[in-house]
């Protein structure tokens, strides 16, 4: 699915949808009549924050691991902007040193956020919710620039966000070497620290958002399967699986009934549509009969 785009942005999470009883999916392993886990992983896009045209999508991919082996092959030949959370199966697509750059892991606030807002909740410690107060700054000033081009962005965010992410990493590397080292504040702020790089990506490109939070929206509802479903069949049943959730939800994002969709689709293939006009099946081209 991935085309090398320097100025293209992708969102990706792994789903470890919440079936049965962890969030994770299952399969069932031929022959033994037990389940194994699998994974969804997913990737969206949606250009709308920076005025770009490109359809929007979420594309998920069914595997029966989490390896950063999986997400090499999904996005082999991709070198655009990657935004991702903390998992490491995401470094091999941005390699330290690569010659030819690689794809840009851009770094999800919100993940970052939801640690030390938990810790602001559970033990009131002062400087996460230090951390969650100055954090706020960074989402106002990200109300006011949706929308705006990636150039305006940019310099906003030289203008305004540097200075509060500047002020959050001190705050956190002068807190450090003073907290207990197996804390879970200082798991955070590690957390953190480590990913500096990543998480100022979107202070400089203005195609980066702050978050991930496209592709979150994306995957929640595949959550609700777990009411309906316990486990893939097979690895085809999967598969047909991650098929399905593609289109459905690339459908809504794109404000499209996805049965209306469908059914347009496949009435026009039984018919006889041509392939050099596929594009014009695709759910961000959909007009529903009769629509102008």
């Amino acid at each position: 699915m991935a085309q090398a785009d320097p100025t293209s942005t992708m969102e990706a999470t792994l789903a470890e949808l919440p079936l049965g009883d962890g969030w994770r999916c299952k399969m069932t392993h031929p022959g033994t009549g037990k389940a194994r886990k699998c994974y969804l992983w997913a990737y969206a896009r949606d250009d709308r924050p920076f005025g770009g045209s490109a359809p929007f999508l979420v594309a998920f991919r069914f595997e029966d691991s989490r390896a950063g082996d999986c997400v090499a092959n999904h996005l082999d030949g991709y070198n655009g902007i990657v935004q991702v959370d903390g998992y490491n199966g995401y470094n091999s697509i941005a390699p330290k040193g690569a010659a030819n750059g690689g794809a840009v892991l851009a770094g999800c606030w919100a993940h970052l956020r939801r640690k030390f807002y938990d810790l602001h909740v559970s033990d009131a410690l002062p400087v996460a919710t230090a951390t969650v107060e100055m954090m706020k700054a960074l989402w106002r000033i990200e109300d006011d620039i949706r929308g705006r081009a990636h150039e305006l962005r940019a310099k906003a965010r030289q203008q305004n966000s540097a200075k509060v992410v500047a002020d959050l990493f001190k705050l956190w590397e002068t807190t450090l070497p003073r907290i207990s080292g197996k804390s879970k504040l200082a798991v955070a702020i590690r957390y953190a620290l480590k990913r500096r790089e990543a998480f100022e990506v979107f202070l400089h490109n203005g195609l980066a958002e702050i978050d991930s939070n496209v592709v979150e929206r994306a995957i929640r509802p595949q959550t609700i399967t777990r009411k309906n479903s316990l486990f893939a069949g097979s690895d085809g049943g999967g598969r047909t699986w991650a098929t399905i959730a593609t289109v459905l939800q690339t459908c809504k994002m794109n404000d499209v009934d996805p049965a209306a969709r469908l059914t347009q689709t496949l009435e026009r293939l039984a018919n006889g549509w041509p392939i050099s006009k596929l594009e014009d099946l695709m759910p961000w081209n959909f007009k529903a009969y009769g629509a102008s």
